[in-house]
Order: C-alpha cells, then structure tokens, then sequence
C-alpha cells in the first residue's frame, strides 16, 4: 500500500504520528490531507530499506519547505563539487535536493548524491534519456517510449523519491508556437527536449499518452510524480500566456488521475511573474488542482537581476510562500549566467529558506513567529550566542561582528556605546 492509500484506508502510520510532532498539527489532519492529496511525504520504498531519510511533508497547513538543485552540466563535469554542494546544502537545511547533471556518468553521480544526501532526493529522468539516446543514435529525437519509461523505472529502483515528469506539455500547445509568439519561448529543459520530440516524430508528448503506466511504476515504489512546468514563462512578458494556462489545466487533469491511482504528486511552476500576479498565480494552482501541493521554482518578478537572481526570487518566494506554496526551489546568484559553485548554492538555499519564513509569517501566524520572538527577545537581552544559534548562517554572522576585532562592549560595532540597550540598561532594570 501507498501512503496515499493508508491514509485512504484510515491508517495513521508511524510517519504520519512523527510529522504531526514536527509540525504542531494533529496526526488526523495530517492523515486526511495526504488521503485528499494535500500533502505529501516524500519516500521512495526502495531508499527507506537502506538509508534513513529525514522526515519532510510538503503541504497544506505545514511550513514551507525549500528544495536545492545541483548537477553537473554538459561542460562541467566535477563530481566532488557536486558532493560538496549536497554537504553544502544539508548543512545549511536544505529539506530536499535535486540532481539535474548533465554530463558525466549519470548513473554513477545520481548514485553517490544520494548517498551524502539524508534528504528526499529527486531528479529529472528526460534528461539523462536525452543524453544518452543522443550517444548511441546521434540524436535525441530517436528517443523511444521504452527509452523514457526504462529511465523513469532505474530511477526508481535507484530509490530517488520524486521525481519531474514533464506531461502536462502536448503536441497541441507546441504546434501554436509558432503563430503565437513567447518573448523567451521555450526555457524548461525538460519541455524543449519533449518539444522537440513531438515536433520531429509528429506524435503526442509519451509522458502524457504513458500516463497511467507510469502512475503503476511510481505506485509500486510509492514515489512522488512532480508535474513540470514545461511551459513554464521564462520572461515576465509571457506570464499566464496561452502555453502556460493550458499546461496548467492539463496538470490539472494529470493530478486527478494520479490521485484515483493512490500515487501523491506535487505541481511545478510558475517561472517568470510579474509581483502583483504571484498571488493570483498560486491561488490558481491551488484551485485547478484542489489543492495539491504546489513546487514553485523562484517566482522571479523580474528578469534583469542576473547575479543576484536569489535575490529577486526571494522576493517572488516570500508572496507565494504567504499565498500557500508548499515548496521553494532556490535559485542562487549563478542563475542565468553559469553553474553555481558551492558558496552560491549556499548563499541561494538561505535566501530561499529566509523567503519561506517571511512568507510562513503570514502564513502560519505565530507558529512560525515563534523564532522571530526568540530572536528579538535575544537583541534585547545583548545575547549573542543565543542570536547566532537562530542565525541561518552562524559563521558569517560571527565574522561580520569581528570584522573590525574583537567587539569591547556587548553592543555591535555599528552603535558602539550609543547601543539604545546600553543607553537605557541601568534605568530599565528590574529591581
């Protein structure tokens, strides 16, 4: 039985009983939500019987996590930087991570990220088909159905948790690509690979026609089928355009039936979105898809931030999180410019992670102020060790406070002796 099927079945499991704890909500809430498709667990049968995974729900009601992609590229290929980034990236809390290499032996990287990643793990299996098909046949247009379904299958006995399946793209939206224009067109890998698939064979997206063989093979690991946004806006310009708004009502018809399937599966998009239509944009999701757990990548509400792209994507996080986005996938200041390194993984993930507090605020209410509360309680008292253990980044702020030597008052060097709790410390003493 699937998660999705206990919950169904009115089991409440040992995971269900654990997640309740860590999330402050009762574990019959938690059970009918995931039987509603509201939230998920990401665990992968085959991974749990050889590597303890920390626990992570992604939905309604819980706080916003925040996924961490990694990989190597078709022109750097550094296995060890990628490990490091995975450290990297547990380290500084990542709640799941993604492997989206390019080059190099797929397999063999795929394999040993898992390893050094205690996390949910996903990937995106198009991609290595793409790669290798090309290898043996000199092009990836010969992709076969059995080609694509086979890698979907190795990923699973590998034990990856979820993973993205670009289905909800058809033949039907890439043939108006050409009498209506996108500003940036296409920018999922993933849905410029299966476009031009469909293009050169003449025939509908396989994912989307191998649909309910797929639902059987993630139904059998109880994996977690993440629905891509292949025609995701890649510029402000084209955000909620024809291409995105009917891959999206697609989705929605792919997400019914993976629920009627007892397999749990989240929703990818938006991309580029203008501010004021990020909120309108995850209600939307959150709608169509009654309420399955929506994987924003960004939003970014701009596309002229290049280097600092973490930035502004945490700003787009910050309103979908408030909204109800369930998951954040970091972007890091390499975005549109190069593969990051592991400093720009790190410096991506905690602006993420602070976009998802700021928006779990709003969301969550004093649940997630708690932290705030202990933070200011802890400026107030001039406690430092207190204030860098609720730091993200605990070294950085240590470093910062010594920039100059050692600090001679318990104040920052920004106020000195002019510290308004220094000021007023003798005077507002209890007696």
């Amino acid at each position: 039985m699937t998660i999705m099927e206990k919950a169904r079945s009115g089991i409440i499991t040992e995971e269900m009983k654990l997640l309740s704890k860590i999330e402050n909500i009762p574990a019959d809430v938690i059970k009918r939500r995931i039987a509603e498709g509201r939230i998920i667990i990401p665990g992968n049968l085959k991974r749990r019987d050889h590597q303890e995974v920390k626990l992570v729900g992604i939905g309604e009601g819980l706080f916003t996590k925040v996924n961490v992609n990694i990989g190597t590229s078709t022109l750097v290929t550094n296995i060890d930087m990628e490990i490091e980034k995975a450290k990297v990236a547990v380290k500084y809390g990542t709640d799941t991570i993604m492997d989206l290499s390019t080059g190099g032996n797929l397999d063999e990287i795929r394999r040993k990220l898992m390893d050094v990643s205690p996390i949910p793990f996903g990937t995106v299996p198009i991609y290595q088909t793409y790669i290798e098909v090309a290898k043996k046949r000199g092009s990836p247009v010969y992709m076969t159905e059995d080609d694509i379904l086979n890698t979907i299958e190795k990923h699973l006995k590998d034990g990856v948790d979820f993973m993205t399946i670009h289905a909800g793209i058809r033949l039907e939206h890439i043939l108006k690509l050409k009498s209506l224009k996108r500003v940036a067109g296409i920018v999922s890998r993933g849905g410029a690979i299966l476009a031009a698939w469909m293009l050169y064979n003449n025939k509908e997206n396989p994912l989307y026609t191998n649909w309910d063989y797929i639902l059987e093979l993630f139904h059998e690991y109880d994996g977690i089928i993440s629905i891509g946004d292949a025609l995701r806006p890649g510029a402000i310009h084209d955000a909620h355009d024809y291409f995105q708004m009917a891959e999206m009502i697609t989705v929605a018809e792919l997400v019914k039936r993976a629920w009627e399937a007892n397999v749990q599966v989240m929703v990818e998009g938006p991309g580029h979105v203008p501010l004021n239509e990020i909120a309108a944009n995850i209600r939307l999701e959150k709608a169509l898809c009654k309420g399955a757990p929506y994987y924003v990548l960004g939003p970014l509400p701009t596309d002229v931030a290049a280097g600092y792209d973490h930035i502004a994507s945490a700003i787009g996080a910050a309103i979908a999180a408030a909204t109800g986005a369930d998951l954040i996938c970091y972007l890091t200041p390499a975005e549109h410019l190069g593969l990051p390194n592991a400093e720009q993984v790190k410096e991506g993930l905690i602006a993420a992670k602070i976009a998802a507090h700021a928006g779990d605020i709003i969301k969550l209410g004093d649940k997630a102020k708690k932290l705030d509360l202990e933070m200011s309680i802890a400026r107030a008292k001039l406690d430092w060790e207190k204030m860098f253990k609720l730091m993200y980044d605990p070294e950085k702020a240590k470093k910062i406070r010594s920039q100059f030597g050692p600090v001679q008052l318990s104040s920052c060097t920004m106020c000195g002796s002019l510290c308004v709790y220094l000021i007023l410390e003798k005077f507002l003493k209890e007696d």
